[in-house]
């Protein structure tokens, strides 16, 4: 169940806080091939679970960094409402590292902080400290500042 913030306006209070944390997300071999297929980054790493087993560290196929990246927006979703919003934007991102990989069969959540809060007319930009957790090692596997803009 995500924490709910009736109004933009009520996230304002709590910049320097963490704020949510979201449920696990299942990193699947299937998620991983349809990403594969969807941005052509068919390297073997990825994809081959055979050659993985045999010649990767990880014995086991490897997620995209960028499918990690991609996870920020339903990871959010699921542990944020913020109510009185039409448009929620992905305004980009100030810096991302993939201090681990993500293995196919491991588990990944987010940590949202509300690092700042610019008003807008309408609505706000947002800054997140992110970061995307494994259950399968201490290292997270994406660190990242994240800008939204939610218009009201």
């Amino acid at each position: 169940m995500p924490r709910i913030f009736e109004h933009i306006d009520d996230l304002a209070g709590h910049v320097g806080h963490e704020l949510a944390i979201s449920d696990w997300l299942l990193i699947t071999q299937e998620r991983i091939q349809t990403f594969a297929d969807a941005t052509d980054d068919q390297q073997w790493i990825h994809v081959d679970s055979e050659r993985a087993r045999r010649e990767s560290p990880w014995q086991r196929t490897v997620a995209h960094g960028f499918l990690t990246l991609g996870l920020l927006a339903p990871l959010f979703a699921s542990a944020l409402s913020v109510g009185h919003t039409r448009t929620s934007l992905n305004y980009g991102l100030n810096r991302a590292r993939f201090p681990a990989a993500v293995l196919s069969g491991d588990r990944v959540r987010g940590r949202f902080t509300l690092a700042a809060y610019q008003a807008l007319d309408p609505g706000a930009q947002l800054t997140w400290n992110v970061v995307i957790e494994r259950d399968s090692g201490s290292k997270p596997a994406l660190v990242a500042e994240w800008l939204m803009r939610r218009i009201p």
